[in-house]
């Protein structure tokens, strides 16, 4: 045997994990009021996770047993269940499972290619999935990142403008008369809030540009409590040091003028710079190379800074706040930034592994499609999207379950994908050696022999446990 690798776990962890997953759907056994499409949720979360090429009706019935889809399309379709309250009841399980004090929330979307113009939502729009403007659907959503795992908590369908002044294409897909047009940045604010209602712990908030660029969610962050470091563009204004103000005279400036009621820059105050000209004018001390998360090939290094300036709020003064700048190693012209509430004795190194963690739901994305489907459903209406979505979160999280509990048995090599250690270049370990997926073993019969079917996704390079210092956030 290789060095570094680890014989499957035994038929007596796998069946620890069969009962682990009828607990699991257990908890959602409330939600459906017949036993029928009760069962067929379980069967169908279990599909979702075995070797068909598709996760379609077709492919999905067959998996489960089915002669025809029906009852597939029925538990998506018309079963009287709500797909909200299983989302609930899986942050209540992410909560009980990957809850930590310094959980971070992170904020993203994801597209899904249509062709055709009846999918709910769909439009040609910008996805990064294909990394143009495409015929697309747009999802958002809000995953968590601690120290046993990553999971996606909420997720949000992206209805543009054009959607949502048709009622006929609405009325047709089945959208509720409630739902409105809303941004991206809207919509993240709402997940936010269900999640810390729900009590899910959440120290941190990361996300990229689409989501830092937005001041009211900015404000909103901190208005309840909680720390962000959210990337933004390189034009976004900030002051090196805070200017003056002059606030509005009790008496008019001029006999026949107007009486001036707000606050404007005092005479010969600078204007507002952007985050790109301040990190240019940074000195090469200020800038340390660290490793905050490591790749498929090892650890990923960049060089990072960061200083304190203020924010700007309708070209004026705001909250001091702290700006960090990640610059590329290879190319020191790449160069990323962040502005963050944290507090102003924050480390460094805390505010680079926030930043870097937003990696984590990427990661997330790429898994859920690759080894659950997350974008393989044949859905054209407003309740069925989120239903399918929901059924894959639930996939997704037995997964990441599985893969935090096994090493505590000490049946399998694992180190959780987020790491939040950061280690000098010099005393890191090597990588062991690619470990296969667990996908398809960690719901196999008891007993079977056939070995896990290797994804591309969940081949990841895992570093041994305890190899990492803890790290005070």
């Amino acid at each position: 045997m290789a060095p570094g690798a680890s014989e499957l776990p035994a038929a007596a962890a796998w069946d620890a994990l069969a009962a682990d997953f009828e607990a699991f759907h257990a908890r959602f056994a409330g939600l459906f009021a017949r036993s029928e499409p009760r069962e067929q949720a379980v069967k169908y979360v279990r599909s979702l996770m075995g070797p068909a090429a598709r996760r379609n009706g077709w492919q999905l019935a067959e998996a489960i047993g089915d002669r025809t889809p029906d009852r597939v399309q029925r538990l998506l379709y018309s079963a009287d269940w709500s797909a909200d309250a299983a989302r609930d009841l899986l942050m209540d399980f992410t909560i009980e499972q990957f809850g930590d004090p310094q959980g971070i929330g992170v904020l993203d979307e994801t597209g899904f290619l249509k062709k055709g113009t009846k999918s709910v939502g769909v439009a040609r729009q910008y996805s990064g999935t294909a990394g143009k403007i495409e015929n697309c659907q747009i999802g958002v959503f809000l995953s968590y990142a601690g120290p046993r795992g990553h999971v996606i908590l909420d997720r949000r369908l992206y209805l543009p403008e054009s959607w949502c002044s048709a009622p006929a294409r609405r009325q047709e897909a089945r959208v509720p008369e409630d739902v409105a047009f809303q941004t991206k940045p809207q919509l993240a604010m709402q997940m936010l809030h269900g999640a810390w209602q729900r009590g899910v712990p959440m120290a941190w908030v990361a996300g990229d540009e689409v989501y830092g660029g937005d001041r009211v969610l900015r404000d909103g962050i901190a208005a309840h409590g909680h720390r962000y470091v959210l990337a933004v563009v390189s034009s976004t204004p900030v002051w090196s040091q805070r200017p003056e103000v002059a606030e509005p005279p009790t008496e008019r400036e001029h006999p026949r003028g107007p009486l001036r009621t707000r606050t404007r820059l005092a005479p010969g105050a600078p204007r507002a710079s952007t985050v790109a000209k301040v990190a240019a004018q940074w000195s090469p001390q200020q800038w340390h190379r660290l490793a905050v998360h490591q790749g498929e090939k090892g650890p990923i290094e960049y060089d990072w800074a960061r200083a304190r300036v203020v924010d700007s709020r309708r070209r004026l003064p705001a909250d001091e706040v702290w700006l960090l700048a990640r610059r590329s190693v290879s190319k020191p012209s790449d160069v990323a930034y962040y502005l963050s509430n944290a507090g102003a004795d924050t480390p460094l190194t805390t505010l680079a592994h926030v930043a870097s963690t937003r990696y984590t739901i990427e990661q997330c994305f790429e898994e859920a499609k690759d080894d659950v489907g997350l974008d393989h459903y044949e859905v054209r209406s407003w309740p069925s999207w989120h239903r399918y979505i929901t059924l894959g979160m639930m996939a997704l999280a037995w997964l990441a379950f599985v893969r935090a509990k096994l090493p505590a048995e000490g049946t399998f090599p694992y180190a959780p994908a987020m790491n939040p250690e950061l280690v000098p270049k010099a005393t890191r370990p090597r990588p062991r050696k690619k470990v296969g997926p667990m996908q398809k073993t960690a719901l196999a019969t008891p007993g079977k022999k056939s070995l896990p079917r290797p994804k591309k996704a969940t081949v990841r390079r895992r570093w041994p446990p305890g190899a990492f210092p803890k790290s005070a956030a």
